[in-house]
C-alpha cells in the first residue's frame, strides 16, 4: 500500500467510476435539474442554467451552419466572461473540439494556433478580433480562418451595474468600447447576436468518452507549442474527481478569476462547477478589491487561485472591510504559497490553503493535497485513480523515498498524446509495471508520508506567477528582430512574481549603437504575450558556448544567482 493512503480522506474512494457520457451532458443534465439556478454571474447579470443551455445550443446551431463537423477544431480566444463558457459548450455540442488560446498572444503567435490544429472557425472578443484576423490574413486562403465570430463584453452585462458587482472604473473603456469588426480576407465575420440568432439544425450529439474534446497547447524546450489531445473522458475524470475531492455540491459559489483558457481554470473550475451545478462568479482579470467585494457580497464558498492573488488581496488597504467568512475552500497551484501567508490564512480564517500540481498534459490536477491534511509548499499526493512515482531520469527506474528524480504519472486524466507529433508523444511516455507513464519533466521527491515535493526542473522553463514561459519559444520570436544576432532567455529573481524573464542579447554589428535595451523590450511587448516579455534586457558581446557551439544557457542562469 502506498504511504499516502494513510492520509486519504476516509469519505472518499481511491478511484472513481466515470460516467460514459460527454462533457455536454453535464450542462444538459443540470439545466434539467436546476433550470432557474444561477450558473454564471457577471457584474450583476445572472445567467441561469437553462439560459446557458439555450444560448450554447443556439451557437452550436450556428457552428453547424458554418460547416463545423464532428472532430473539427474551433479556436476559442477570450478572457473570462459568460461568452467563453457559452462558446466552449457550444463547440462541444457541435461535436467539435475546443482549441483554447491565451488572449495575450499576439499576431505571430496566433498564426500557429490557426494552422497547427487546422482550424477554420474562431470565436473571440472584439478587443482581440483585429489581432486574430491579422494572423489569419497573413496566411493563405487554404490555411486561414473562414469564419470569425466576435462578441463584445457588453453582450453579457448591464453597463449600468453599480455597487459591489460594478467593475473597477479603470476597466470601463476596456469593457464598454465598441470595436469596429476587422476584415477577414476570404472569410466571414459574424457578430455574436447575429450568430445566436442564426437558427438552423442542431446536430445529433455524436461524441462520447473516447472522442477528442479539448486541444490545449503547451510549449516545451524546443519548437512551437504542441497540442495536448484530451478526450471527453480525461477531462470528465478531473471534473468529477475535483468536485468530490473539494466537498463540492450544487450550493458551491465559485469565484472564477484564474483564466478559463488555461487548463486549471477550464477543468478544475469551469467543468467541475458546471458538472456539480454550482454558481460561477466570473472576473475577467484580477483586481484585489473587486475580488474582496465579490467574495463578501456573493458569499463565495470556493476560490481557486494562484498565490500572488491571495498575497495581493491580504495587502489591500481595504482588506479589513471584506468578509471572507463564507469561504470553505481556498487553494491553487502554479507557484508555491509562502508559508507565512498560508499560516495567516489558517490562524485568522481557519482556512487551509490546498496546493495542487498538474500540467496541461494531465488536465490540471495529477496531485493535490488532501483538504483535511494539507502540507504547506507541497504538491500533495497522487490524485484519485492516479499512480505517480519518482524515477531516475536516465534509467527510468524508481528511486528510493527521499531521493530526487523525475515525477512520472499514470492515470485516467493523462492526455492521449501530442497533436500531429508522434515522435514527441513517444518521447513523453514509457512503460513501467505494465502501465504507460507520462514524463512530467519536473524533478521532485516523495517524503515518508507519500507527499510529493518539487525540487528542480528537468525542463528549461520559467515560472512567473504561475505562467509558464518556455525560453526556446521566446528566443524564436526574438530572432525575428532585425537587430538581434543571438538571444538567450533565462530567469531573473522577482520579489513579487518569484521569477521573471531576462533576455541576454548579442546585436548584429550593423545595429550596435542604433538600438537600446528598452527598444528591444518594447518590440517584444508588441510581438508576444505580455507574460513572456523580458522584464530585463542585457546586451553582451558574445554568449558562452560549448565546444560543440551550443549556447551554455545554464552558465548564464547560474551567474544570475538562480539554478
Amino acid at each position: 500500500m502506498r504511504a499516502h493512503y494513510k492520509f486519504w480522506p476516509k469519505r472518499l474512494p481511491h478511484a472513481i467510476t466515470l460516467p460514459v457520457t460527454s462533457l455536454w451532458d453535464n450542462l444538459e443534465t443540470n439545466a434539467r435539474r436546476y433550470p432557474n439556478k444561477a450558473a454564471l454571474v457577471f457584474f450583476g447579470t445572472v445567467l441561469t442554467y437553462i439560459q446557458l443551455l439555450q444560448k450554447s445550443e443556439q451557437l452550436a446551431q450556428c457552428l453547424r451552419g458554418l460547416g463545423v463537423e464532428k472532430g473539427d477544431r474551433v479556436v476559442l480566444c477570450m478572457q473570462n466572461c459568460p461568452q467563453l463558457v457559452i462558446a466552449h459548450f457550444a463547440i462541444l455540442r457541435a461535436n467539435a473540439v475546443v482549441v483554447p488560446v491565451n488572449p495575450m498572444n499576439r499576431t505571430e503567435e496566433l498564426k500557429h494556433y490557426i494552422t497547427d490544429p487546422d482550424a477554420r472557425v474562431a470565436i473571440t472578443t472584439a478587443d482581440l478580433a483585429a489581432e486574430l484576423a491579422q494572423a489569419s490574413n497573413a496566411l493563405d486562403a487554404t490555411t486561414g480562418l473562414s469564419h470569425l465570430i466576435i462578441t463584445h463584453f457588453t453582450d453579457a452585462f448591464d453597463v449600468n451595474t453599480t455597487g459591489d458587482d460594478a467593475p473597477p472604473t479603470a476597466w470601463n473603456p476596456w469593457l464598454t468600447t465598441r470595436h469596429l469588426p476587422p476584415t477577414l480576407q476570404g472569410g466571414q465575420v459574424l457578430d455574436w447576436t447575429q450568430a445566436l440568432a442564426a437558427g438552423g439544425e442542431l446536430p445529433a450529439l455524436q461524441v462520447g468518452p473516447a472522442d477528442l474534446a479539448i486541444l490545449p497547447y503547451t510549449s516545451g524546450t524546443t519548437g512551437l507549442p504542441k497540442g495536448c489531445m484530451h478526450t471527453h473522458a480525461s477531462i470528465m475524470h478531473n471534473a468529477v474527481a475535483s468536485g468530490i475531492w473539494g466537498n463540492g455540491s450544487a450550493e458551491n459559489v465559485v469565484l472564477v478569476v484564474v483564466p478559463m483558457f488555461h487548463i486549471t481554470g477550464m477543468v478544475s473550475v469551469m467543468h467541475t462547477s458546471i458538472r456539480g451545478g454550482a454558481t460561477l462568479v466570473i472576473m475577467p482579470r484580477w483586481d484585489r478589491d473587486l475580488a474582496g467585494r465579490l467574495i463578501s457580497h456573493r458569499k463565495v464558498t470556493h476560490w481557486t487561485n494562484i498565490p500572488t492573488m491571495v498575497i495581493d488581496l491580504l495587502s489591500s488597504p481595504n482588506f479589513a472591510s471584506y468578509d471572507l467568512s463564507s469561504l470553505v475552500y481556498i487553494g491553487g497551484g502554479g507557484a508555491a504559497m509562502p508559508q507565512a501567508v498560508a499560516q495567516r490564512l489558517l490562524e485568522q480564517y481557519d482556512l487551509r490553503y490546498v496546493e495542487g500540481y498538474g500540467l496541461t498534459e494531465t488536465a490540471a490536477p495529477s496531485h493535490s493535497n488532501p483538504p483535511d491534511a494539507p502540507k504547506q509548499q507541497c504538491l500533495g499526493i497522487p490524485f484519485m485513480g492516479t499512480d505517480a512515482r519518482v524515477v531516475d531520469p536516465d534509467t527510468l527506474q524508481e528511486v528510493p523515498q527521499g531521493t530526487s528524480g523525475e515525477i512520472v504519472i499514470h492515470g485516467p486524466e493523462v492526455f492521449q498524446g501530442y497533436w500531429k507529433r508522434p515522435q514527441a508523444t513517444e518521447a513523453a511516455f514509457f512503460e513501467m509495471d505494465g502501465k504507460r507513464f507520462f514524463r512530467s519533466g519536473d524533478i521532485g521527491m516523495v517524503d515518508e508520508d507519500g507527499y510529493f515535493f518539487l525540487t528542480d526542473r528537468l525542463k528549461r522553463m520559467i515560472n512567473a506567477s504561475g505562467f509558464k514561459v518556455w525560453p526556446a519559444e521566446v528566443e524564436a520570436l526574438m530572432y525575428r528582430h532585425p537587430a538581434i544576432a543571438e538571444a538567450c532567455i533565462i530567469s531573473t529573481p522577482d520579489s513579487y512574481r518569484g521569477e521573471s524573464v531576462k533576455a541576454v542579447v548579442v546585436l548584429r554589428p550593423s545595429h550596435r549603437d542604433l538600438v537600446t535595451e528598452q527598444e528591444i523590450a518594447d518590440w517584444c511587448r508588441e510581438n508576444m504575450a505580455v507574460y513572456k516579455v523580458p522584464r530585463v534586457v542585457q546586451f553582451v558581446d558574445a554568449l558562452p558556448k560549448s565546444g560543440a557551439g551550443k549556447v551554455m544557457w545554464r552558465t548564464l542562469q547560474e551567474s544570475e544567482g538562480m539554478k
